[in-house]
């Protein structure tokens, strides 16, 4: 461009659709700004030892809006890795760090746009800690950021879970079976939730709420009392057993997050041991991160895009886009990286409960209460009685 002001952009963590949406979005910005656009490849590994990025420009983001994927790759592993757990920082190198911002010197970067998740985004602030001008953008299936009501690509994971809970259900009700699907999500059930709503679960187990075997065998037994011979389960990865602890593959290493999955498997045996009833496990793993976003999601990650190249033009750095309907706005990246869990007493897990699905626990009586009304009657000044219009029902909450 004219004065040759540049910005940077990677995508990091895992990769989920959207993301090309985004880089697009941050392409086509930038250019009505004035910005040439340098894509780092695979994440942050990068920006330094080797550097590896590439221009982005109209030609070679062209047609990328409904693909999958990132045309920058990523990683979710490696040398930048700043939280285990939940909410647990770990302190980047400091060499590699200065290496970082040797490099966004060295090529002038004016500002550097990383889209990620909960540890993308904790390395994002690490380096805003350190002088770098950074600004975010919420990344993740899972959506469990703070601060934003939803990240991008969360809607295509609850699409692809709910189309496979609309395959199982008739598979399941031909079989007389019960399906447990697992799903992804990590310490948050909003996939399981929104999915198990929209796919007619009838029971859901997310990690907000404490389960018992006995309480999700009560809801299939019930089930079949009414003549519903089959039964969905729908299970979140990160839910904990009854007993507790939650499910993991292999052993957990101390400098990675743990890889959750097992669970489903784990309900779908003792549901079988219990009731006798045949029952199946369907785990869809990684097809939920797969595949091109909804259209709900390009329109939400373009906005990501055209708003984080905003931030920078208005040198609002260490700060992330949030989607606070119906607008885009800004917050610190330290206040958006904790952890967005599912409110037990949301509208949402309200309406479930209304309709009768059961999450496993002891509640049973509906989520709501009418308040019924009556006419009231005042006196006038003149003594004469007169009715007053009914007051409006209004549903309140237990």
């Amino acid at each position: 461009m004219a004065n040759g002001k540049k910005i940077g952009i990677l995508t990091a963590g895992g990769d989920c659709p959207g993301l090309n949406a985004v880089i697009r979005g941050v392409v086509k910005s930038a250019n009505t700004h004035g910005y040439e656009v340098l894509g780092f490849l695979k994440g942050y590994e990068g920006l330094v030892d080797p550097v590896s990025f590439i221009p982005l420009t109209h030609k070679n983001t062209t047609g990328i809006l409904g693909q999958g994927g990132t045309i920058l790759g990523s990683t979710n592993k490696g040398r930048f890795a700043a939280t285990i757990g939940v909410n647990d920082r770990v302190e980047l190198d400091p060499e590699l760090v200065a290496g970082v911002k040797t490099t966004v010197e060295h090529l002038d970067v004016e500002g550097l746009i990383c889209v990620g998740g909960d540890g993308s985004l904790a390395v994002a602030q690490q380096f805003h800690e350190q002088g770098i001008p950074v600004v975010g953008v919420p990344k993740t299936i899972d959506n469990d950021l703070s601060s934003t009501a939803f990240t991008f690509g969360f809607f295509s994971a609850v699409f692809c879970a709910t189309d496979a809970l609309d395959r199982l259900h008739t598979t399941a009700a031909s079989h007389e079976r019960v399906m447990v699907l697992e799903v992804m999500g990590r310490h948050a059930g909003w996939i399981a939730l929104y999915a198990g709503v929209a796919g007619g679960g009838d029971v859901i187990l997310i990690p907000e709420i404490p389960w018992s075997f006995e309480n999700v065998c009560e809801a299939i037994i019930r089930r079949e009392q009414r003549g519903k011979k089959f039964t969905l389960v729908v299970v979140a990865e990160g839910a904990e057993l009854p007993e507790g602890g939650i499910v993991t593959q292999g052993e957990c290493d101390a400098k990675r997050q743990a890889r959750l999955g097992g669970i489903g498997n784990c309900v779908c045996k003792e549901i079988e041991r219990r009731l006798g009833k045949e029952t199946r496990t369907v785990v869809l793993g990684h097809l939920q991160r797969g595949g091109a976003p909804t259209t709900f999601d390009r329109v939400l990650a373009t906005q990501y895009g055209a708003h984080a190249v905003r931030l920078i033009v208005e040198r609002k750095f260490g700060h992330m886009v949030t989607y606070q309907p119906p607008n885009m706005l800004d917050v610190s990246i330290i206040d958006a990286i904790k952890l967005s869990t599912v409110d037990t007493a949301c509208s949402a897990i309200q309406a479930a409960r209304a309709l009768g699905i059961s999450f496993g626990d002891d509640q049973r009586e509906p989520p709501f209460r009418y308040v019924a009304t009556t006419s009231e009657q005042k006196t006038e000044p003149n003594g004469q009685k007169t009715k007053n219009k009914s007051k409006t029902s209004k549903a309140a909450r237990l």
